[in-house]
Parts: structure tokens; C-alpha cells; sequence
């Protein structure tokens, strides 16, 4: 068996000393460095998963730092009011910012309930004030065919012998259309009859009815009554009259058009 001697080491000495080393011994140290390689490998690996997690943290904490800075801004910048006694802002909560927009929108949905409601009465009443004037303007124009029939009637039932062509032309003038025209062809035979007759006929209107009307026409239903005295012996005898006057304007009068005995 080969001796060795101790003293300074050489590269042939380690070289001698590698190749004496036996096969089993260097598969060994190949195994040693192996495992080695891989657990370094593994530490690497797993720093790299942890600066990988720490990062992302990192990250998530800014993006959580940011919705609160921007939360936090819009607060301050809508509702500046709510401060403490000292003058700090009160503390917000997640839910604080939530609020405030609900809070917003249901001012804003207030406001435009009530401009709605505004609106509409506003509309409703200048429906009421044109309504209350068209129903004034009926009731005024209505009034005026009712006093036009009713003159226009006692015009036509009164009359006095004495003052007969005087009281024919009250008539006709009472008169438009073709009512004016054929009662003024009869108007002097009608005057001679009243006359020889000594007729005297007093009347007045009871009532009066507008059964249908336009702005210029109208149907006049006239109840009135008359007393009659004549040379054939009556004597202020009394007669009741159902009339159907039609009126029509002519110019800036209201006449008689048409005359008719209702049932």
C-alpha cells in the first residue's frame, strides 16, 4: 500500500489525489453538488414568489389609497359644511360618499317634481281662466239675443190705432232679412187694418230661452203676454203666446229674422 508524506501540497500531489479517489466517492461528491445546485435553485424560486406577492400588495394598497383620495376630494369639493367644532372635516366612512350621491339625486328629483308641479298647475289654471272666459263670453252674448228677442217682441204684439203707421214701422225696423221684407210689403194694408179695426194690444215678455246660438244667430224661445182691446168688443182681454224668434245681427244690432208660433 502506498505511504504519503506530509508537506507542501503540489498540482501533481491533487491530481494524484483525484485520481486515487475511488468511483463511489466521486459519485458522491457529484450527488453533494447536485442537491446543492437545486436547493439554491429553490430559495431562488422562492423569492421570486414572495417579491411577487409583495409587490402586488403594494400595488392594491395604492389603487385602495387612491379611491379613498378621490372619494374623499369629491366629498370635500360637494358638501364643504359638514366640519366639526374645531373646523376639521368629519371622518368619512366607506359608505359616506354613497350617501352624498343618493343624498344629490334626490334633491335634484325634488326639484324637478316641483318645476313638474309647477308646470302643470300653471297650465291648468290658464286652462280654468280661458274656460271661465269663453263660458263669460257665452253667458254675455246669450244675454244679448234674449234682450233683442224680448224688444223685438213687444215691438211686434204692441200696437195702437192711433199711432198705427208709426208703430208698423217700429216693426220693420225691428226687422232683417226676409222677415223685413215681407212684412214691409203688408206694412200699409196692416196699418189700414189696425186702424178701421181700433185695435190697441199691449205686451210684455214673461220669459226667455236661447235654445240654439252662434256668434251671430241665435233661436230665442219667448213666452209672453198680451192684452187686447178692439172695436168688435174686446176689452183688454188676455192671451198668452209661445214664440220661436230667430235673431240675427245686422250691423251693430241684433233683429228679428223669423217669427214662429211654438206648440
Amino acid at each position: 500500500m502506498p505511504t504519503f508524506k506530509r508537506g507542501k501540497a503540489t498540482p501533481d500531489a491533487d491530481e494524484a489525489d483525484v485520481a486515487e479517489l475511488s468511483a463511489e466517492e466521486a459519485e458522491a461528491l457529484a450527488a453533494a453538488a447536485e442537491a446543492e445546485a437545486a436547493a439554491a435553485r429553490a430559495r431562488a424560486n422562492v423569492l421570486k414568489v414572495q417579491q411577487a406577492k409583495v409587490e402586488r400588495e403594494a400595488e392594491r394598497e395604492t389603487e385602495v389609497h387612491d379611491e379613498v383620495s378621490g372619494a374623499e376630494d369629491e366629498v370635500a369639493e360637494k358638501d364643504t359644511g359638514d366640519t366639526g367644532a374645531a373646523g376639521d372635516s368629519a371622518p368619512l366612512t366607506p359608505a359616506a360618499p354613497r350617501r352624498r350621491r343618493l343624498a344629490t339625486a334626490a334633491r335634484y328629483a325634488a326639484v324637478c317634481l316641483a318645476v313638474i308641479a309647477i308646470a302643470a298647475l300653471a297650465s291648468t289654471s290658464a286652462w280654468i281662466v280661458v274656460k271661465h272666459r269663453q263660458a263669460e263670453h257665452q253667458r254675455d252674448l246669450a244675454a244679448q239675443f234674449s234682450a233683442a228677442a224680448r224688444q223685438g217682441v213687444v215691438s211686434l204684439m204692441s200696437l195702437d190705432f192711433n199711432r198705427a203707421k208709426d208703430d208698423v214701422q217700429r216693426i220693420v225696423d225691428n226687422s232683417t232679412g226676409q222677415f223685413r221684407e215681407d212684412f214691409q210689403a203688408q206694412a200699409e194694408e196692416f196699418a189700414k187694418v189696425a186702424e178701421s179695426s181700433k185695435v190697441v194690444t199691449e205686451a210684455n215678455v214673461t220669459a226667455t230661452a236661447v235654445q240654439t246660438m252662434t256668434e251671430d244667430t241665435a233661436d230665442v224661445l219667448v213666452a209672453a203676454a198680451s192684452t187686447i182691446t178692439n172695436a168688435q168688443g174686446a176689452k183688454d182681454d188676455p192671451r198668452s203666446w209661445r214664440l220661436i224668434v230667430s235673431m240675427a245681427r245686422d250691423g251693430d244690432q241684433i233683429k228679428m229674422a223669423k217669427v214662429e208660433f211654438a206648440p
